[in-house]
This record gives structure tokens, C-alpha cells and sequence, in this order.
């Protein structure tokens, strides 16, 4: 394992003046009186509580760098040398017709009312951060393309400048929860769906009713929490007029925006941001089966669950409970999580990690499969970005596990693209990228597919969407070599028996038989 450095990290834009530091603190082994900087405890003795979080806040998307004892990485993957498992009926196993361009990538997931999509992926919850607002039409437009899942985030009407409120305190008008719908919705093609995710507040606040009824929303997701942190959602605001007012509408706003010693602090360059705070929600059995059926009351056709890294009571709680509820997918996150806008310690030590809480999973799975009783569709969510992620995790949850949710990975190319559209006008491309090419034709690889697939439309598509669809793409045919290479034509054949666990440790978690044990 990696030492732990928990005072330095380029997160927090910290950093040990020595060369020797003490793994436990991550203080220097000689701290010198005099030294001018800029270990953490450095930095917070005068910034104080900014240094929780990655900065420079709302820019910057941060994934911990903890490094865990067994993880996916203990697994490979198995290869055979005959045998095609899922080929359509009547086609021959042969090497004219097993081919991997031909394996089927497509997934399905739901209980009634069930979800496609072309690849096993879909987003991570994109919702009240000025990342997810700044770039959404990327994120949006992309996901639409690729044929895959995107989940609009919480908090997104609490926080919409031009929100109206009823004199009951509910949503009469969001134009921001509106332009994220209609835009996933301008390039939809009947492969995966725009979720809108509620936590506490969204509640409060009547976001299902606004979204089912008014903006004819069909899959709902709650929230009981996610991978990055064990607290509400939170972002940064800029303007003491806006902290006011989102305290007024009833969030936590730290430090308090209405204490006269505050607001001192911010006129005086001090103090540069307030923190808006979402309340820990609270689960019970009898208000969570209630909460789905008036969500499917209001019109919603698919309601979800999204939970986070907690221990086994509260897993097999979201289990069960989603069993009972007959949830149209559970989204299941590990630690350590990724993201911009959580307290960095809490990214690195909190929650459970993902491969041991995907293990645990699997096992309460099989446990309510053994009763008779219905198993919810599963999705694994937890720093993944890559195609042999996406196998390992589907291998590993066989039969039960249908997706893997994309963070950090698919917001990159959004990201990316957005980006390169203002350098190609600025005439300002990066080496990088320029070796390939001097125009969109010439530098996306996928551009002339998508134009011989949208005509003049392409010119509605932001370059965004491009590198997200080109990302995807790159996913879809790497998953496709590695189906073919274990024989299997279609998802639905992978199974746990096309993994091998290289550790012992790996073994006694997940299950996964050691690979010096099939002799």
C-alpha cells in the first residue's frame, strides 16, 4: 500500500516542504520554526475550513487517491479458447461469424418498465455544482447519443436563481430542472432516460410533482447518499445576497451568512465564499414503501435508489427494502468517491470501498434470490473509467448486477470537448491535440459517423457531446474485445466464473476463486 500523506496533496493544493514525512500525520519529520509553507496544517492555520475541500472550488473535479487493500485490479479476466456463449440462435460458432465486432453490448434493466441502453454505463448523479450547470448541455446531448442513462442530480431547482414557489413553498416554475430535461430530451432516441434525483430538500421542496407532472419526468430517483461522502450535497456561494436567500429557503448555509460577524468577514476579502449544506436524510421501512408508491402515484414510471458506501445494515436495508418496493434499479456506490465538491478527508476515509461493498452485495443478493424473493436490478458505481471495469463489475454481480455508473470518467470528455471548441476558435490548440489535426473533422475520430447520422444537425451537437459519444465508443468496442476473448456474445452470459482472483485476500472477499486453486 501506498504510505497515507493526509497533509499534502495537490487536492488541496498542499504541499510538504520535506522530502521525509511521517506516514501516520503527514507532518514533516522535521518542521522547522520559520517555514514558510504550505503543508495543510500550514495553509489552515490562516484559511481555515476552505482546506476541506478540493479547490479551487467548483472548477475541479477531485478523486481520492487512497489505496485500499484488494480492489478490482486483484481480478482478471478469463480467457478461453472454445465455446461462443449468446450468439443469435442459428448462428454457427465459428470464427466467420463469432467475431467481436458482433457481440451484443446492449443492457436492460427495470421491473416493469424497463430501461435499454447500448452500453452498461450511464452517469453519475450531475446536480447542483456549477460543474454539472456550466457543462450540462455537453453531458446532456452526449448521453442522448450514446444511447445511455443520465442522472440530473440533486438540489437543482433548490438552488435555480429563477425558481418560483408556490405560497406553500413547492415548485410552480424551475428553468434550470427544465433546460436539463428538454435537453437530454432534444436528441433522444429511446435508449436510456433522464433521471431526476430527490434527496430531503427535493422533497421539501415538490420537485416530483413539478418534474412528473409538468416536464413529464418518467424515471425518479431518491437518495440515501453516494461513495464521496456520508453528509448532504453541498456547493459554494459567491455573494452574500445569494447565501441569504438559500437560507431563506431553508438550507444549512456555513458560516452563517445572517451573523453580523460573517458578513464583516466577507466585505472584508477574508471570508470568499459561503458553503450551502443539504440536511442528512433519514430512512425508515415504512416511509421509503410509501415514498415509491407516491412517486408512481404522481405518473413516474421507473423509480430508482441511489445509496452510498455504508456498512452492511444499511445495504442490506436498501436491498430488502428495494426488493419489497420492486425498485426499477438500486445504484450502489462505493468509497472512495470523486468529486469536486466533497470534504477531501472524507473522500479518502470514509465509506466502505467498492470492490469489498460489491462483494457484500452479491452475497445479500444471493441470499434474498434463495428465498424466492425478487432481486432488484443492481448498478455499481465507485471509480470506474474503463472497459475492463465495466466486465469485472458485471462478472463479479452476475446475475444481479445489469451497469456500472460512470463519475469523473464520463464527465471528462464533456469537459474536454467544451474546452476544445473554445481553443479551435481561439486558434489555440494544445500540442496534444493539434498533432492530430487542425479542424473538428480531422481531430474526432467519430465526427464523420455522427454527420452521416444527424446531417445539418451535427452543427446542434457541442463538441461536449462529441468527445462523450467518442468516450463511449471507445468503451463499447474495448467491452466488445473483452466479451469475445471470455466467449460471450451478450451480456447476460457473463458470470463470475469469467473472473480469477490473483490474491488470496481477493479470494476470501469476493469469492472469486484464486487462480493457483484450479489445479
Amino acid at each position: 500500500m501506498n504510505l497515507q500523506q493526509p497533509n499534502a496533496n495537490e487536492a488541496t493544493q498542499t504541499s510538504n516542504r520535506s522530502r521525509s514525512v511521517v506516514p501516520g500525520s503527514g507532518i514533516c519529520t522535521r518542521c522547522i520554526d520559520g517555514c514558510r509553507g504550505n503543508c495543510e496544517v500550514f495553509k489552515a492555520t490562516f484559511r481555515g475550513r476552505e482546506l476541506i475541500y478540493p479547490g479551487p472550488f467548483g472548477t475541479v473535479t477531485a478523486g481520492a487517491d487512497k489505496n485500499y487493500p484488494v480492489d478490482y485490479s486483484h481480478l482478471n479476466i478469463q480467457g478461453y479458447a472454445l465455446g461462443a456463449e449468446g450468439l443469435p440462435e442459428g448462428t454457427p460458432a465459428d470464427p466467420d461469424h463469432a467475431t467481436f465486432p458482433s457481440v451484443d453490448t446492449e443492457t436492460t434493466f427495470g421491473y416493469k418498465n424497463k430501461i435499454k441502453m447500448k452500453v452498461p454505463v450511464f452517469t453519475g448523479a450531475l446536480g447542483s455544482t456549477e460543474i454539472a450547470r456550466a457543462n450540462w448541455e455537453h453531458f446532456a446531448v452526449g448521453a442522448a447519443i450514446s444511447g445511455v442513462s443520465l442522472i440530473c442530480g440533486e438540489n437543482v431547482c433548490g438552488i435555480d436563481p429563477k425558481l418560483q414557489l408556490n405560497n406553500k413553498g413547492k415548485v410552480v416554475e424551475s428553468p434550470e430542472l427544465r433546460r436539463r430535461v428538454e435537453s437530454y430530451r432534444k436528441f433522444y432516441e429511446g435508449y436510456g432516460d433522464i433521471h431526476v434525483q430527490m434527496n430531503v430538500e427535493d422533497t421539501k421542496f415538490g420537485v416530483a410533482e413539478y418534474a412528473v407532472e409538468k416536464l413529464g419526468v418518467e424515471s425518479m430517483e431518491l437518495k440515501w447518499g453516494q461513495g464521496a461522502k456520508c453528509i448532504g450535497g453541498e456547493i459554494k456561494v459567491n455573494t452574500l445576497e445569494r447565501a441569504l436567500e438559500l437560507q431563506k429557503r431553508g438550507y444549512i448555509v456555513t458560516p452563517d451568512p445572517s451573523l453580523e460577524a460573517n458578513q464583516a468577514a466577507f466585505r472584508d476579502g477574508a471570508l470568499k465564499r459561503f458553503e450551502r449544506h443539504s440536511r442528512l436524510g433519514f430512512i425508515d421501512h415504512e416511509g421509503f414503501l410509501k415514498e415509491v408508491e407516491r412517486l408512481r402515484s404522481l405518473g413516474a414510471k421507473r423509480v430508482t435508489l441511489k445509496t452510498g458506501a455504508y456498512p452492511m445494515r444499511e445495504l442490506a436495508m436498501a436491498i430488502k427494502w428495494s426488493s419489497e418496493a420492486k425498485i426499477d434499479l438500486l445504484t450502489i456506490d462505493g468509497a472512495p468517491g470523486g468529486t469536486g465538491m466533497s470534504p477531501w478527508r472524507m473522500m479518502e476515509e470514509w465509506g466502505v470501498p467498492t470492490f469489498y461493498l460489491q462483494s457484500m452485495t452479491y452475497e445479500l443478493c444471493q441470499k434474498l434470490a434463495a428465498k424466492g424473493e425478487y432481486v432488484p436490478d443492481i448498478a455499481i458505481g465507485g471509480g470506474f473509467s474503463a472497459e475492463d471495469h465495466i466486465f469485472k463489475v458485471l462478472a463479479m454481480g452476475a446475475p444481479y448486477t445489469k451497469a456500472t455508473c460512470f463519475g469523473r470518467a464520463l464527465m471528462i470528455p464533456g469537459m474536454v470537448g467544451k474546452n476544445m471548441e473554445q481553443w479551435l476558435k481561439e486558434k489555440d490548440l494544445p500540442k496534444t491535440v493539434s498533432e492530430f489535426g487542425k479542424s473538428v473533422e480531422e481531430i474526432f475520430v467519430c465526427y464523420e459517423t455522427l454527420k452521416a447520422r444527424y446531417g445539418n444537425q451535427i452543427k446542434e451537437i457541442p463538441l461536449g457531446a462529441i468527445g462523450i459519444y467518442s468516450y463511449t465508443d471507445k468503451l463499447r468496442v474495448g467491452l466488445q474485445q473483452l466479451m469475445a476473448g471470455s466467449r460471450n456474445f451478450r451480456l447476460s452470459t457473463i458470470s463470475r466464473k469469467d473472473l480469477m482472483s490473483l490474491t488470496e485476500e481477493a479470494t476470501k472477499v469476493s469469492g472469486i476463486p484464486y487462480v493457483m486453486d484450479d489445479r
